[in-house]
């Protein structure tokens, strides 16, 4: 990669985006490892803590928001703006909002970068401590204009357990560190099975993986993320598991990640309300 845009510190770097105190973008190496599914429980779980949040499905190819969060109705308006869909107490917006249902998307790399700044710049977010964006796998053209077109506090890596899955996130990683965006730590998602029955823990991927290229490669563990069929579930029915099972391990494990993550983001900026669970 050889564009190196401004850093949000730098003179010419990316103005921030009016009433948004944080913007934090949610990555992974390659698709499958449940990156949608953890975006949508930390935004929840940080909305559950009394944080203003919003979440931006930045995955036009693939957008997942709707069904996770059970939302298929098209946005508000207001002059020249879009409203977004509010829903578990986060504000969304997805281009599966717009598109027919079962519509592909076939665009080349410009129009994909062209709805990623329209859907930064005009939709009216309003004030939020948060606005967490997920990002399609990759690193591609949404990662590079996303960091050319807002200062981000910083980005989160999720991965699943295996030797694989370190070597693939740890290009996405990479690459942000070379877009001079801050590395906000590790997600490992699928860590483990757990039993719905008996609650016995198996390692079906294997285990660790994630806090081994946390260490590896010297950024946080934010933690880690059971596999727990009524994560799935929970999705498919747009009811996220914070929300639907809160007491559930995976919902505990999802708390803790937001815990962390918002401890993270407030070593950048001490003027960031400690947000702790149940207060």
């Amino acid at each position: 990669m050889r564009a190196h845009p401004a850093g949000p510190g730098m003179p010419g770097g990316p103005a921030p985006l009016h009433g948004i105190k944080h913007s934090l973008a949610i990555a992974s190496g390659k698709g499958g490892v449940g990156k949608s599914t953890v975006s949508v429980n930390l935004a929840v779980a940080l909305a559950q803590a009394g944080a203003a949040t919003g979440l931006l499905d930045a995955d036009v190819y693939g957008p997942s928001i709707p069904i996770l969060t059970g939302i298929n109705r098209m946005p508000g308006h207001t002059g020249h703006k879009l409203l977004p869909v509010e829903a578990h107490g986060v504000r969304l917006m997805s281009l599966g909002f717009l598109m027919p249902d079962g519509a592909p998307v076939i665009w080349r790399g410009p129009m994909v970068s062209g709805a990623i700044r329209q859907f930064l710049q005009d939709v009216e977010w309003g004030s939020l401590d948060y606005l967490l964006i997920d990002l399609p796998p990759g690193t591609g053209d949404a990662q590079l204009t996303l960091a050319q077109s807002l200062p981000l506090a910083g980005a989160v890596i999720v991965m699943t357990p295996q030797d694989l899955a370190m070597h693939i996130a740890s290009k996405a990683l990479a690459m942000f560190r070379q877009l001079q965006v801050p590395i906000l730590g590790i997600i490992e998602n699928m860590s483990s099975f757990v039993c719905p029955h008996c609650g016995t823990r198996a390692a079906i991927f294997r285990q660790g993986g994630a806090r081994r290229a946390s260490e590896r490669l010297g950024v946080p563990f934010l933690g880690e993320i059971p596999l727990d069929p009524r994560v799935c579930q929970a999705g498919d029915r747009g009811e996220p598991i914070v929300a639907s099972h809160p007491g559930s391990p995976a919902a505990e494990a999802f708390r803790r990640a937001s815990e962390a993550l918002a401890d993270r983001v407030r070593e950048d900026a001490p003027s960031t309300p400690v947000i702790r669970m149940g207060e």
